[in-house]
């Protein structure tokens, strides 16, 4: 079974609310009163009482409201499922769809032993500035912060890495998220090792994400290791695929396929993970950023320039704005394979 992306779950069960009802029916789960615990990066947790048919937006506007976190901030945060190894690795296993039920998830992932745990939901570190006067989104940050440098997740120097601890030692956290932001692979999303076909069959892979980028660092059969940065706006589309249980039937393998413009010639390179979702909603996160930020900069270009410019310049400022923020459509899939690195159609970014 593959799922072509930008297309949303939703679209194929239907509504939001006949969605949400299927997952119930399915695991025969009946709607009653229930305690629900919320994971942050520091370990801690808070207890929700939901109901068994609350989603994961209904869940997640609880949690902030007890965490004391702006109504406006929400949108910067999210549910994700995750898993702590006994080797202390920490593993996200996925981002909870809006319309998920959290609980329902859980029950019917107890074989993986899961926890739901929020985290920042954004690709863009420099956003971090807009949540900074806030104490509650400022704690979340810093914890989830704290959390990435103990696991590696980010590469500070080891002059940056005793100022960290200097800052943490002396609780300064918005200092320490302003250093961290210049530390590589900080805001990337971190996956699990996992196999690539690029730049040959059976590679393993570290994968992450973020910065409109997925890199990775590969280890060849000859014990070699290669970084490569796959760049989003060289990406023509991606999908998802489920293989089926592994020959030991004890796990599940998907894929990510992408295509992917590399010295003018398109390919197909794939990752075998079982974060295929996980890396799929990066992605479309990225596109929706970059998305965002070139209307707005379309918008401060039109206020700025001089009116007896404005329709001269016209043409030309909306042609930068497709090569910037233009994707595929639902309706027409392929595009032209001379468009060089303008390899998207522009679509709305609720389509996403």
């Amino acid at each position: 079974m593959a799922l072509f992306f930008p297309y949303l779950l939703s679209s194929c069960c239907g509504s939001y609310e006949e969605s949400s009802v299927l997952e119930q029916d399915t695991f025969k789960i009946q709607t009653q009163r229930a305690f629900l615990d919320v994971y942050l990066a520091d370990g801690s947790n808070i207890r929700l009482d939901i109901q068994t048919s609350d989603t994961a937006e209904r869940v997640l506007e609880v949690a902030s409201c007890k965490m004391g976190l702006s109504r406006e901030l929400i949108k910067y945060f999210s549910l994700f499922f995750f898993q702590d190894h006994d080797d202390g690795a920490l593993s996200v296993v996925k981002k909870v769809a809006d319309f998920e039920l959290p609980y329902v998830s859980l029950q019917s992932m107890k074989e993986l032993h899961c926890k739901l745990g929020i985290r920042k939901w954004y690709m863009d570190p420099s956003l971090d500035t807009l949540l900074m006067d806030c104490r509650a989104s400022l704690n979340l940050l810093y914890m989830q912060a704290v959390q990435e440098v103990k696991r590696n997740w980010v590469r500070p120097t080891e002059g940056q890495m005793q100022e960290l601890e200097f800052l943490q030692k002396n609780a300064n956290k918005a200092k320490f998220l302003e250093l961290i932001r210049e530390m590589q692979f900080y805001g990337y999303v971190r996956l699990d090792p996992c196999i690539c076909d690029y730049p040959e069959e059976g590679c393993s892979a570290d994968i992450h994400v973020g910065n409109n980028e997925i890199n990775c660092c590969i280890e060849l059969p000859t014990k070699q290791t290669k970084e490569v940065s796959f760049k989003i706006k060289r990406l023509r589309c991606w999908q998802v695929t489920f293989l089926g249980a592994t020959k030991d039937g004890e796990d599940d393998t998907l894929e990510l396929r992408f295509e992917y413009n590399d010295s003018g010639t398109w390919q197909w390179i794939t990752l075998y993970t079982k974060q295929a979702f996980l890396l799929s909603s990066c992605l479309k996160k990225m596109i929706s950023e970059q998305m965002m930020k070139a209307a707005k900069k379309g918008q401060e270009m039109e206020i700025k320039m001089p009116e007896s410019t404005k329709n001269s310049e016209k043409s030309s400022i909306q042609q930068k704005q497709v090569v910037h923020s233009g994707f595929i459509s639902r309706k027409r899939f392929l595009v032209r394979p001379n468009e060089e690195d303008c390899v998207f159609e522009k679509i709305r970014e609720e389509d996403l």
